[in-house]
């Protein structure tokens, strides 16, 4: 499996940006497609974007679309999460995840899992 290294998060005032980075290690990090989910406190975990092995092809929860942006860089085995107009509802610990496909991840059919990451958005 690829093991997973979050980066980037903190605290951060409510209007403004965040970019989380997710180390990949192990496996072949061009052959998975790679995701964010989140958990807020007393929430299930939920999807909040993927993107497929190549970067052509990027799905979002509807509630962020237009907010937050997933990228990867192939050459540095990291995939991204661009989250702008940050609000104190996105409060949560983020994790970057691994998995076959985008339809996978957006369906929690996960291989692997990072340790998550906390994001604070005060108001």
């Amino acid at each position: 499996q690829v093991q997973l290294v979050e980066s980037g998060g903190g605290l951060v005032q409510a209007g403004g940006s965040l970019r989380l980075s997710c180390a990949a290690s192990g496996r072949t990090f061009s052959n998975y497609a790679m995701g964010w989910f989140r958990q807020a406190p007393g929430k299930e975990r939920e999807f909040v974007a993927a993107i497929n092995f190549s970067g052509t092809y990027t799905t979002y929860a509807d509630s962020l679309k237009g907010r937050f942006t997933i990228s990867r860089d192939n050459s540095k085995n990291t995939v991204y999460l661009q989250m702008n107009s940050l609000k104190p509802e996105d409060t949560a610990v983020y994790y970057c995840t691994a998995g076959l496909n985008s339809y996978n991840l957006r369906i929690k059919v996960v291989a692997s899992w990072g340790q998550g990451i906390q994001v604070t958005v005060s108001s």
